[in-house]
């Protein structure tokens, strides 16, 4: 299961949670009507700042993989050309 997949479940499932929650309490349609809009206010931050640091930590790797890449291409070049200087 990916990161992203599991995040996303994790989140509806709070929100799930959260609304169940607030539907079953003793509490007035106004009460219930504002915690509903505090919960989901509340879980759309927390789904986008989870978002935004997976998307930072995905930027990282990209960029840490790309330069390892780069490095091996580096090495692999400088092994062709000294085996085409021996050969020469």
């Amino acid at each position: 299961m990916s990161v992203g997949k599991f995040v996303v479940g994790f989140v509806v499932g709070g929100i799930v949670g959260s609304v169940i929650g607030v539907l079953l309490a003793p509490q007035s349609g106004e009460e219930t009507r504002e915690q509903l809009a505090k919960t989901t206010k509340d879980a759309v931050n927390k789904a986008s700042s989870a978002v935004k640091e997976i998307q930072e930590k995905t930027d990282t790797m990209v960029s840490e993989v790309q330069k390892k890449g780069e490095e091996i291409i580096d090495r692999i070049q400088g092994l062709i050309n000294k085996q085409k200087e021996g050969q020469v």
